[in-house]
């Protein structure tokens, strides 16, 4: 027997891996855009031709077996040099897939979508990759008007013209200066003995309420972070006031934040240095919390190949967990 008839195609190859990176075949379906049932009976044939189960099916998803783990490493080198030879031919060919444009939103491309690139550019350092720094609305406007390959946002919704993919979770927090009213630490309320006691250096809450009272500083209008935060407070009927200050970039609200002492709502990741250093002190909300979804877009009429294709598997290969606030 030769040794093709022994090895799945690159094909089921890729099926099998996107699985395994997605952790379920229904998000690798959608990753690949095939349908559920199809990435099923490709992940069947490999296993059938290989003699080898690779997963552990459950409700909730699939689970490498032992044997598995091996032959996800081995199919995964198989596709990287696959890939390789594809972008070497295409250099040679002068062919766009050798190259990527990404439009990527304010938060996404300061925090997350460098070390996405940086492992593609390991993996194929002739790529060539073109990101588009914007908002979500602007970036969701980009891939719809098909004038980038891939895109990354972080608002709450996604229009039905678009596929996504979800890649990572953040939360927005609310920070000030240490000098804030609101950053002062209530004094110690009597508890008894089997009380825990109160943290010494945790502000008291603000209610959802006064938070939207207060003028904020704040991203601009067709941002995720604006979007996810008035979204948020208008799902308990509560409509923001106007902001004191807006910005079109992260970096600018938290030099305002300083500047003005005022209250702002920012990701978890860019400000998880200043927590850390007692720079910004977070102060707690009540009746409300501002988890988010990152995800990555396209154009469902062209499909992420190439390059494109090679970052939107390093945004998944991360893990939802990357942006996870401190």
């Amino acid at each position: 027997m030769s040794l093709s008839a022994r090895v799945p195609d690159l094909d089921l190859l890729d099926s099998v891996v996107a699985t395994a990176r997605c952790g379920s075949m229904g998000a690798a379906a959608h990753l690949l855009g095939l349908s559920q049932q199809a990435v099923s009976a490709r992940v069947r044939t490999a296993e059938r031709l290989l003699g080898v189960v690779v997963f552990v099916r459950s409700p909730s998803g699939v689970a490498p077996t032992d044997s598995g783990r091996s032959i996800l490493t081995w199919a995964d080198e198989v596709l990287r040099a696959a890939a390789a030879l594809d972008a070497g031919a295409a250099d040679l060919r002068g062919d766009p897939l050798a190259s990527a444009s990404v439009a990527v939103s304010n938060t996404v491309s300061e925090w997350l979508f460098p070390k996405w690139a940086a492992t593609v550019r390991r993996q194929n350092p002739q790529a060539k990759i073109s990101a588009i720094p914007g908002n979500s609305e602007q970036v969701l406007d980009a891939v719809q008007s098909d004038r980038v390959d891939l895109g990354f946002v972080e608002g709450p919704t996604i229009p039905r013209t678009v596929s996504s993919l979800d890649v990572a979770r953040d939360e927005l927090v609310v920070v000030v200066p240490p000098e804030h009213a609101w950053a002062v630490t209530p004094a110690a309320a009597p508890t008894a003995a089997t009380s825990p006691a109160p943290s010494p250096c945790e502000p008291a809450p603000v209610s959802a309420e006064t938070l939207g009272m207060t003028p904020l500083v704040m991203r601009e209008q067709g941002s995720g972070t604006r979007t996810t935060f008035e979204s948020a407070l208008a799902t308990l009927g509560i409509t923001v006031v106007p902001p004191l200050m807006e910005f079109g970039s992260t970096a600018a609200v938290r030099e305002a934040v300083f500047a003005a002492d005022a209250p702002a709502v920012l990701s978890s990741l860019a400000v998880q240095r200043d927590l850390a250093d007692r720079r910004l002190v977070r102060v707690p909300v009540s009746g409300v919390a501002f988890p988010r979804t990152l995800r990555a877009v396209w154009n469902p009429r062209r499909r992420p190949r190439g390059l494109a294709a090679d970052l939107l598997a390093a945004a998944v290969a991360f893990g939802p967990g990357q942006a996870s606030h401190p």
